[in-house]
């Protein structure tokens, strides 16, 4: 019994459950299913008898429209739901006449810049871009759906000069956003061309659910090149040189490090060797990330 139990227990007091939500499955039920869901298709004998039983006492209308699952081929398989998982959580969003979407998640906002890519319109550019940032609304009302993204959306559409795009974009966006059960706000275009949209926060977003922070880059989305580390290895010896009366210095490091002290920084490396007169090895790590290095004194 954990700590805090124990004080219940030994002060004499009775636990009680006060709330619990429903399960997953009956939550799908109870939340997302309207009048425009064709079919509720499931795999789980269990999920069956307890969505058509909830279904039956609050959406007698969906009670129809749930059907047990039972072929061979897996549900997720069948209807490409993991590879709908995997571009959910892609930072890309391919629009369908070549545009896209990049989604980028922080913890005070969300930013969403479209991109012509390679769309190139029949008349002219000022058509094209239109074209894409109208595409674009549609696009960015159902990843904030299906992300389920919320708090500060800031979207930085393509400009445009015309004023008759911005307002026919404007209103593109609060058509395809009053589609969402979620309390939004939008603002209109700001003096620096960019849409403020607000979202209620209704739960975790789907990466925050499905992912965790890198531990490689730190949730940063990138890491150093194997330059810079070889630049930070080079700086640790020099301190060590005058710290300590080693005999030599050995590198650990990965391979793309070691590569590049070998080829595009050999010159410096032996700039480094002449400087603190001590000789200096290599040796590779392949369990090393890219960032991680040693540099062990001999």
């Amino acid at each position: 019994m954990g700590g805090y139990q124990a004080q219940i227990a030994a002060l004499g007091l009775r636990q009680s459950l006060l709330y619990e939500d429903l399960p997953l499955a009956v939550r799908v039920l109870r939340d997302m299913v309207s009048d425009h869901t064709d079919r509720i298709i499931v795999d789980s004998t269990e999920n069956y008898g307890k969505m058509v039983e909830f279904a039956e006492q609050y959406v007698q209308s969906a009670v129809d429209k749930i059907e047990r699952y039972s072929g061979e081929r897996p549900l997720f398989e069948l209807h490409g739901i993991e590879n709908e998982i995997d571009k959910a959580l892609a930072r890309r969003v391919n629009l369908k006449f070549g545009g896209y979407l990049i989604i980028d998640q922080t913890e005070a906002m969300t930013t969403i810049d479209v991109n012509t890519g390679g769309f190139v319109g029949n008349r002219n550019f000022d058509e094209t871009i239109f074209k894409t940032n109208l595409e674009a609304t549609q696009s960015i009302a159902r990843q904030l759906r299906l992300r389920n993204l919320g708090g500060i959306i800031i979207v930085d559409f393509i400009d445009m000069d015309n004023d008759e795009h911005q307002t026919a974009v404007l209103a593109e966006l609060a058509k395809a956003l009053a589609r969402d059960r979620t309390r939004v706000t939008l603002n209109g275009f700001t003096s620096l061309g960019l849409v403020e949209i607000t979202r209620k926060r209704t739960r975790e977003s789907l990466a925050h659910v499905l992912c965790e922070p890198c531990p490689i880059c730190q949730g940063r989305g990138e890491i150093k090149t194997a330059q810079t580390v070889c630049y930070e290895i080079q700086r640790e010896i020099v301190r060590e040189a005058r710290q300590f009366d080693a005999k030599g210095f050995r590198i650990l490091a990965s391979q793309p490090v070691i590569d590049m002290f070998l080829d595009e920084e050999s010159q410096s490396l032996a700039m480094l060797v002449d400087f603190i007169g001590k000789p200096v090895s290599l040796s590779v790590e392949s369990t090393y990330p890219q960032e991680q290095f040693d540099v062990v004194l001999l």
